[in-house]
């Protein structure tokens, strides 16, 4: 491939069903995920992780922390400190009790996959180093979701830092998937005192990397990326500073991303709104181009 863009072996077939009729789209789970950022000497760099090859889903793709709503954030008054609920959700283009889940998920799945937490005992403070056994102990409950993210929060007695956050970009899986997610990305800065560590059980490395250079190792084929992770890096390269980066994200478009397929002239054509170099030609024969 002349690139790093990942492309699932089926979906040409998936997607001639979707245009035959014969393929009913799943409803896409809602999910967040970070582009966590640190200042270096040269410019902001972005943590990513390499998602391990044995993964059914985008095996040995570059992604960021990030996963799934947890249903029970919907259910539960989380601590809370920032822009307000009603704030997240005009943001977000949800209902209120949705933007707690949505935040609710970027700050826990950094958490749990990178070892980070935007929460603080108080509206204006971040707690400091997460690595010690007793941390690490509700962070695996929290993976196992034997614990919610509210009830950690009250047991360790910190309220999220919803104000650490800034949502980037949405983007829903195509219709012709099997699994389908709707995503937002967040950017958020590394706190101070913190470090991040491959906690995930879902990636076999973990980077810091100036999103210039992760887009270079993309355009050479050497990082395997989705559609939605280059894109956003190559956003991201424009800025000096993780501030930079975190003061533009209130001005950021949220309208969604879908990819939409269609027939020309004997080929279908996948392609995403905005993003003419994810564009796909695939001849109805079964090949790819």
């Amino acid at each position: 491939m002349a690139n790093g863009q990942w492309y699932p072996p089926e979906w040409p077939d998936r997607i001639r069903a979707l245009a035959a009729g014969t393929l009913t789209p799943v409803a896409p789970r809602r999910a967040a995920t970070v582009m966590l950022l640190k200042d270096t000497g040269s410019g902001p760099a972005v943590h990513m992780l390499r998602r391990r090859a044995s993964m059914a889903f985008a095996g040995g793709a570059y992604a960021y922390p990030g996963g799934g709503v947890d249903p029970r954030d919907d259910d539960h008054q989380v601590r809370w400190a920032g822009p307000t609920r009603a704030w997240w959700a005009d943001r977000l283009g949800v209902d209120e009790t949705a933007a707690q889940a949505i935040v609710c998920a970027a700050v826990r799945e950094t958490y749990e996959e990178a070892g980070v937490l935007l929460a603080g005992p108080s509206a204006d403070s971040v707690v400091g180093d997460t690595t010690g056994a007793d941390w690490e102990t509700d962070r695996a409950a929290l993976v196992a979701r034997d614990l919610s993210f509210a009830e950690f929060l009250d047991r360790r007695g910190l309220v999220l830092r919803s104000d650490l956050l800034g949502a980037w970009a949405r983007w829903i899986t195509p219709e012709f998937e099997a699994r389908r997610y709707d995503t937002w990305f967040f950017v958020a800065a590394l706190p101070e005192g913190q470090r991040t560590r491959n906690a995930s059980t879902e990636a076999d490395r973990t980077v810091w990397i100036a999103p210039s250079e992760a887009a270079a190792g993309y355009d050479k084929g050497e990082l395997l990326m989705m559609p939605p992770t280059i894109a956003t890096l190559r956003q991201l390269a424009a800025y000096e500073s993780a501030a930079g980066a975190l003061d533009a994200a209130p001005g950021r478009d949220l309208t969604p991303v879908l990819a939409t397929a269609r027939l020309v002239d004997g080929e279908l054509v996948l392609s995403w709104p905005g993003h003419d170099e994810f564009t796909k030609h695939i001849p109805t024969g079964g090949a790819t181009a």
